[in-house]
């Protein structure tokens, strides 16, 4: 007893000492600060903010890029082999020379046939030394080539249809976390609410004991309550006593879990408050399918998934067969021993070429590699299929459970007052003499349950309730979609 005497001194002093900030909050002031300042809304936040960037990145190729290139300094003083033309010996020739370039080009991907274009013009300056010293200038001050594959695999054209996908399902998984961590929220809020409220009802009944005990032995003097009755309340103010204790440790410990989840530190403590104005909400099945179809990120993941097989499909069939490539480059160029001699009557250079590769007998590799393909791709579809129907069931069972919550907080609540009134009746019967120390305890423990259950059938309708949004995306007490700041997340 002495021991649990001082830990209990040194809770109260960690609890209610100098230094702690007590502060009182609601359920939708806790969301908030858990939105704003939570490690898991700091992680959502970045995570989409890495996936804004890429796609950025993503639209800039798909815009013109300009790039300047070149070759400096490059110095090259070694011996080079070489095979004669007149009679096909090899012997080493001594070089000598410092080469520089410098050139600029524009390209453009093209996202309908998968080619590139672009444009340069570039200069190079040769400076040979030794005994046959000599300067060489070359240029080309404007040349357009074309590279375009034909019959292959065109990744501009299935970047295309996913990225913009991809990045609204980033958007909508943004939302989707954080929705997740307003579920948090309500679940260590709540929780807290109920350890504090334990805490409460053991002070409560330590305190209703003792009362009772001493009226207990006040009768059992005047023979109408026996010992074995006064024994059994003494025993239950000790057990209460030590449940006051335990449930203060509880308390701390679950004002350590909230304060962790909304990025509060241990010198705080929040003084919750029970809100039991539920909004007037119904929930129709159909409204809610449609709003998860064209708000969440399932849908999408879904569509996703399958122009990913069908791409891989498209690339497994184009590297089986015919690769062929036109390569084109029409320009001017020009040389001389000055500078301005190699801009002077430039020439022109066409330069038109087709590669190609064709498979004459692979042992059926490409064969298989396309039914593979199609074979994934077939899966894929038979796991969107069940998805669908398992996400459908979930949101089917979801709006059942909402439905019914809002009933049950009110049978609860009526429930509680009961309760309530009962044990404060079988209380005064008690002092009165008129009720035992079984129909006592037997209302002390019906008020207990029934504000426990209270708060517990108030979390779940919350935890119901924006569970549904983070399917749907969707605020149903303001009647609104859920949507992204791209500017102002980006920006802060």
């Amino acid at each position: 007893m002495r021991k649990r005497i001082i830990i209990l001194t040194l809770l109260f002093c960690f609890v209610w000492g100098g230094g702690v900030c007590a502060q009182e909050m609601g359920l939708q002031e806790a969301i908030e600060t858990a939105r704003s300042q939570s490690v898991q809304a700091k992680q959502a936040r970045h995570t989409f903010i890495s996936a804004y960037w890429a796609y950025r990145s993503y639209k800039a190729s798909l815009l013109p890029s300009l790039s300047v290139y070149g070759n400096l300094m490059n110095f090259n003083r070694s011996k080079t082999l070489l095979q004669s033309y007149e009679d096909g010996s090899l012997h080493y020739v001594g070089t000598n020379n410092l080469q520089n370039s410098l050139g600029i080009q524009l390209s453009q991907n093209i996202t309908l046939t998968g080619g590139r274009i672009s444009l340069y013009s570039d200069l190079a300056r040769v400076d040979q030394f030794g005994a046959n010293k000599n300067l060489t200038w070359y240029s080309q001050p404007i040349t357009i080539s074309y590279s375009q594959p034909i019959f292959s695999y065109n990744s501009f054209k299935w970047s295309k249809q996913i990225e913009p996908k991809s990045y609204e399902a980033s958007k909508r998984k943004y939302l989707e976390s954080m929705e997740n961590v307003t579920v948090s929220a309500v679940s260590a809020y709540y929780a807290f609410l109920h350890t504090r409220l334990n805490y409460d009802i053991s002070k409560e009944n330590y305190a209703n004991t003792r009362q009772m005990l001493a009226v207990a032995r006040e009768r059992m003097a005047l023979g109408s309550v026996s010992r074995e009755e006064c024994l059994h309340l003494e025993l239950r103010m000790l057990n209460d006593s030590i449940s006051v204790n335990e449930n203060l440790v509880r308390l701390r410990e679950s004002q350590m879990v909230l304060n962790s989840l909304l990025g509060l530190d241990e010198t705080t403590e929040i003084i919750p408050v029970l809100e039991d104005n539920l909004p007037s909400i119904i929930l129709d099945y159909d409204f809610v399918m449609d709003k998860v179809m064209a708000n969440a990120s399932f849908n999408l993941e879904n569509e996703i998934s399958e122009l990913n097989a069908q791409s891989e499909v498209d690339q497994a069939k184009a590297n089986r067969g015919i690769t062929m490539s036109l390569n084109a480059r029409f320009g001017l160029s020009q040389t001389g021993k000055k500078f301005g001699e190699a801009y002077t009557n430039p020439l022109d250079q066409e330069v038109v070429g087709i590669t190609f590769s064709i498979p004459v007998f692979d042992w059926g590799m490409g064969k298989g590699k396309v039914q593979k393909a199609k074979a994934a791709e077939e899966v894929v579809k038979a796991q969107v299929r069940q998805k669908e129907i398992d996400h459908r069931s979930t949101i089917f069972t979801a709006v059942g459970e909402f439905n019914n919550q809002r009933q049950q907080c009110s049978v609860s609540k009526r429930a509680m007052e009961i309760a309530q009134e009962r044990y404060s009746i079988v209380m005064e019967k008690f002092r009165n003499g008129t009720a035992t120390v079984t129909e006592l305890n037997t209302a002390r423990q019906e008020n207990d349950s029934s504000r426990q259950q209270f708060i517990t059938d108030i979390r779940n309708f919350w935890t119901s309730y924006y569970t549904l949004r983070k399917y749907t995306l969707y605020d149903f007490i303001k009647d609104e979609n859920l949507e992204v700041d791209e500017k102002e997340m980006i920006e802060n």
